[in-house]
């Protein structure tokens, strides 16, 4: 199953009551962080790229600089996914070959419509909020709202996650209201499974 939605939607929140419902989780954010570790050849070839000001003083990757340059230009956007989006498909592969036989997988991924990934999944779940939303919890998270307008700007539309959409949650309202609706969703995917 595929998982998507917009940055501040809250789906990291579903991924993580999917989780509580014993889904194996595959976070592909996780995995993108994962390949540029300090020392790794993914992080050789952002710097290469992109140059030693994208370090931290700790030798890691400084995510907010590459974050905004990548994502007011879309060359380097397109720069940065070449280098990263390989290595992320080959640790996805090993982390679904390693799933137990029967698990239900979610593989949480935060362009999957952007990307054309939809076709790949038995299931695309998404997860939609109001953009005032999405900008409040942004902010709230510490994010300047042009970085976060920006950043909402080069992904998909709502409307274009809901045209590949199986499942959608909507996720404006209380934590309680979301869960019910993960909920709810968990309950249809084990019954496709079955």
């Amino acid at each position: 199953m595929g998982l998507t939605g917009g940055v501040g939607s809250g789906k990291s929140t579903v991924s993580a009551r999917l989780a509580e419902h014993g889904a194996v989780i595959i976070d592909a954010d996780a995995i993108a962080r994962e390949v540029v570790e300090p020392g790794s050849p993914g992080l050789q070839a952002v710097v290469e790229r992109f140059g030693e000001d994208v370090l931290a003083a700790d030798g890691s990757l400084d995510r907010a600089k590459l974050a905004s340059i990548v994502f007011n230009d879309d060359e380097s956007r397109t720069a940065l996914n070449a280098i990263v989006h390989p290595l992320i498909g080959v640790r996805t592969i090993e982390l679904l070959q390693a799933a137990p036989e029967g698990a239900i997988v979610v593989q949480d991924i935060p362009l999957l419509v952007e990307g054309n990934l939809a076709a790949g999944f038995d299931v695309v779940v998404v997860v939609l909020a109001s953009e005032a939303t999405r900008l409040e919890r942004l902010e709230q998270r510490g994010m300047p709202e042009i970085d976060a307008r920006a950043r909402i700007a080069t992904q998909a539309t709502d409307e274009q996650r809901r045209a590949v959409a199986d499942e959608i949650v909507n996720n404006d309202g209380t934590l309680e209201e979301l869960y019910s609706a993960v909920d709810a969703v968990w309950e249809r995917l084990v019954a496709r499974a079955g």
